[in-house]
């Protein structure tokens, strides 16, 4: 606020005056002079004033408007694409990288944004050296070249680029001046030249080839003539090109505009309607008035009807046939670059134009390219290029932008000679123009979640059709430099892939990923089931299991994540216990921490929890609900309670019916049991931190380890369907476990050892299945050897479980079974008691033989429901698997058969 025109406020008001002063506002263009103007200029570029006249004379009227019609349909749809992008939503500073990253994400936005920069530095040195070019020939005119024609080229472009770097360096404000005086200069040397057209010509322009509109003239004129090496259609289409490709310069500034949703589609459509047009008609103009060849000189003339007088000049009494045979002309389109300058009324206007034209273009690729640099930089997609992002003043001025354009821009000036440099620029651009293209139809077909454009006149198709296009031209002008080209974006696009920078704007590549996900996924439901495609040989067993926090059992986590991974399906289950009404925000505040933590331990898992009143409500919740269609998981992986004991019994009872109701769900089961325990939670610190789930560090198991020549131990005591077998088997199959040789244990009695060795053959459909397997050890399980310490190490594990109920009253038996159906009645005892006895000679084997064996894989008892009490149960598999140091699965198939003979 100012003061209020008083005199008496002291130093300190003015202080406090100063300090609230707002800061200044940054310069906003609108649509004509922000983005129609500048892309004008950018497309009247060099191209327009020195190499328009010669290819008309080269390929004809005709093909020249084909040219210019071809090389407009790619820039149109291109300028759609880019309309559509920029009503996508907010815009900011960036340009066309800005627009892409932001719309389509930042591996289509990044490689496009690099390429379209560095296209942008080149063309720099395109312009430049036609200005250069244009400064050489007038001083060639009047002999006072500086050292010789190439060099000249190369002094005046140097000298040129740094003024030009002036002028950016001033800031915006400077630069949008400077555009707009050029523009009038071209607006008006192209009126020069129209006027000059139908001002009779005067000899010195007859003897140069200019005749005025003539009828003849336009004829031959329409029709091609092919010559030196650039003569061929798409090498004309290679050098006209990059004259079309100033479409962009209006959204190359998005972040200096008013309205960029508004302005990028108005002002870059209606900018590509007025280019087109005039360079239609200059081409029809030029082509109508001169002559292809002429040699300059006065003395040329003839008399009407002279013999051996050809071309249409001798019906206007000039006589070019020496020098056209010789091709020794110096005049006349096909060899005058200037031929523009000399039919103007006044020539230096059209010097002017392309003073202006050249310098115009050149200056708004000398902006775009660090514009568009500068956010690529800032979002750091790309390693060593973050010192380029630093911004100076109001506008934030990439400085350091444009002082790495004009070092490429010089690089290319050296090169001195336009016809070479723009090929490579037209690859460039043409290589651009097709992946926004593409970018833009795969978020349509993709329904990319970022993906919602206004602009009406936007088309899919239009776009698809666009980047066909560009990428035959491509191959059609240089097929090394399109390989080329395509070499460095799939590069960048794969190192962006790779890395996956910590970005979140939403991409067309996830979209796509989704959908082909949800597609394929939705097609496995056609697929009938077979053994083959049981999810298990061709598709390994697909897997809950129940780590709660993955964090809190890492060992179990890293086994199934070894034999799923990028095989099958794998879901961490966690069930939080407690009401809903407060859980809830708990699961949402971890769930993410905890996907984060098993994408860093490279394990390819979903996480999911449910809230439950209890531990096995939730887990037949997770039974139930956890996959999609046919990818839902058949066995359910889990750790060993080790705290069976001690636990409330309820917990115990809870346990084992998890089990069974997995067996009643069709589910395999695989339950692990480690020495050292799998439980690691009470070692984690801050574990409901997501952030320290992720930063603190990973706990390491014997699965992340080499198992080197140690074996694989599977007692297949049951035909569960193959599944006891199977696990360990692609376990073996992973690069850890591969030196591992498995062994199979199979039950049975010494007496019948050869017949049963001899058994394989008969079932061909299991044994196939494992072929690592060089015999099977049988181990005599009927021996009488002594084990009584063991029997009765068993009988005072299930001791205070024992309900005693001989000394009981029948009646407080039952009671005492209804209230605690985990106690273990005498009954209980005498009829499991062969199986007990079983479990305890097992346990025995299993030291005798697997003591250093680097898994063992057991197949797992079953106790019947409702006839075995559940301590009973779990003192089998503590008896079962107990004093063992390698890590022990027990497993369960359903009774599926998952082995088959054709599997090899």
């Amino acid at each position: 606020r100012r003061s209020n025109g008083l005199a008496d406020g002291g130093p300190e008001d003015g202080a406090s005056e100063e300090a609230k002063e707002p800061a200044p506002e940054p310069v906003r263009f609108g649509w004509v002079k922000g983005v129609m103007i500048r892309c004008m200029l950018n497309i009247w570029g060099v191209i327009l004033y020195l190499r328009l006249p010669w290819i008309t004379a080269q390929a004809g009227i005709a093909l020249t408007w084909l040219i210019i019609l071809m090389s407009v349909t790619v820039t149109t749809i291109t300028g759609l694409s880019i309309s559509a992008i920029s009503t996508n939503g907010k815009v900011k500073s960036g340009g066309t990288y800005f627009l892409i990253s932001r719309s389509l994400g930042p591996e289509l936005g990044g490689s496009i944004g690099l390429i379209f920069a560095f296209a942008n530095a080149v063309a720099v040195a395109m312009h430049t050296v036609g200005f250069a070019e244009t400064v050489r020939d007038l001083l060639q005119e009047y002999n006072s070249l500086i050292v010789d024609p190439t060099n000249d080229i190369r002094i005046i472009g140097v000298i040129t680029v740094t003024v030009l770097l002036g002028i950016s360096l001033a800031g915006m404000e400077w630069e949008a001046k400077a555009q707009v005086l050029f523009f009038l200069v071209i607006l008006v040397s192209f009126i020069n030249y129209l006027v000059g057209t139908v001002i009779p010509a005067t000899a010195e322009k007859q003897a140069k080839g200019f005749f005025s509109y003539r009828a003849d003239i336009f004829a031959q004129n329409f029709v091609p003539n092919w010559r030196g090496p650039e003569g061929t259609f798409f090498g004309l289409f290679s050098i006209f090109f990059p004259s079309a490709t100033g479409i962009l310069a209006g959204a190359n500034i998005s972040g200096d505009l008013k309205d960029p949703a508004v302005a990028i589609p108005k002002g870059t459509l209606m900018a590509i309607f007025w280019t087109t047009m005039s360079y239609l008609v200059i081409s029809a103009t030029i082509g109508a008035c001169v002559v292809r060849d002429a040699s300059g000189s006065l003395n040329d003339t003839v008399g009407s009807g002279a013999l051996g007088c050809e071309g249409p000049a001798c019906a206007y009494g000039w006589n070019f046939t020496e020098c056209a045979q010789k091709q020794s002309c110096r005049y006349g389109l096909s060899n005058y670059y200037q031929s523009m300058s000399m039919v103007s009324g006044f020539g230096p206007l059209i010097t002017a134009g392309i003073f202006g034209a050249t310098l115009s273009s050149a200056l708004a690729c000398l902006v775009s390219a660090p514009k568009v640099f500068q956010c690529l930089c800032k979002d750091q997609l790309y390693p060593l290029i973050g010192f380029f992002g630093k911004g100076y003043g109001k506008n934030s001025e990439p400085i350091r932008g444009y002082i790495l354009t004009y070092a490429i821009a010089l690089g290319f000036i050296l090169i001195a000679e336009l016809n070479s440099i723009a090929p490579i620029i037209s690859n460039f651009f043409l290589c651009s123009y097709a992946l926004i293209n593409f970018s833009c139809f795969h978020a349509s077909i993709t329904n990319s979640p970022g993906w919602r454009p206004s602009f009406r006149y936007y088309s899919k198709w239009a776009a698809l059709f666009g980047a066909t296009v560009s990428v035959v031209i491509m191959f059609l002008l240089t097929w090394w430099a399109a390989l080329i080209a395509f070499g460095i974006v799939i590069f960048l696009l794969g190192y962006v892939l790779y890395k996956k920078p910590d970005v979140n704007w939403g991409s067309s590549v996830q979209a796509s990923s989704y959908n082909l996900a949800l597609s394929y996924s939705v097609g496995l439901s056609e697929v009938d089931e077979h053994v083959k495609n049981y999810r298990q040989v061709l598709l390994p067993p697909q897997c809950l299991v129940l780590t709660g926090p993955p964090n809190f059992r890492p060992a179990l986590v890293d086994f199934v994540g070894t034999f799923t991974k990028n095989l099958s399906l794998m879901i961490c289950g966690n069930v939080v216990i407690g009401s809903r009404k407060q859980k809830m925000p708990e699961s949402r505040l971890t769930s993410e921490g905890h996907t984060k933590w098993l994408i860093k331990r490279k394990i390819k898992a979903f996480y999911t929890d449910v809230v439950a009143e209890d531990l096995r409500s939730g887990v037949q919740i997770l039974i139930q609900a956890s996959g999609l269609g046919k990818m839902r998981p058949n066995i359910l992986a889990l750790g060993y309670k080790r705290n069976w004991q001690t636990a409330h019994p309820q917990s115990m009872e809870d346990y084992v019916g998890i089990l069974h109701d997995a067996f009643d769900f069709k589910y395999g089961v695989c339950l692990m049991r480690m020495k050292e325990g799998l439980d690691i939670s009470r070692m984690m610190q801050a574990h409901m931190d997501p952030d320290a789930l992720v930063a603190g560090q990973q706990a390491s198991t014997v699965f992340q380890t080499g198992q080197g020549k140690k074996t694989i131990d599977i007692y297949w005591l049951f035909d569960d369907g193959g599944l006891t077998l199977l696990i360990p088997y692609l376990l073996g199959r992973k690069k850890r476990w591969g030196k591992c040789k498995i062994r199979v244990f199979v039950g049975g009695q010494i007496n019948r050892m050869d017949e049963e060795r001899k058994a394989p053959s008969h079932h061909p459909r299991v044994w196939p299945r494992v072929p690592r397997t060089a015999g099977a050890a049988r181990a005599p399980l009927g021996d009488a050897a002594c084990f009584f310490c063991s029997i009765k190490r068993f009988d005072d594990l299930i001791a205070p479980f024992r309900l005693n109920d001989g000394f009981k009253d029948e009646a407080v038996v039952n009671e005492m079974r209804h209230d605690c159906p985990w106690k273990i009645s005498d009954e209980d005892v005498h009829k499991n008691r062969a199986k007990s006895l079983r479990q305890v000679r097992l346990n025995e084997i299993l030291l005798d033989y697997s003591r250093d064996a680097a898994l063992i894989a057991i197949t797992l008892p079953i106790g019947r429901k409702g006839r075995c009490p559940s301590s009973l149960y779990m003192a089998w598999l503590e008896t079962l698997s107990q004093d063992l140091r390698p890590p022990v699965i027990l497993t369960r198939g359903n009774q599926e058969n998952v082995l088959t003979f054709y599997c090899q």
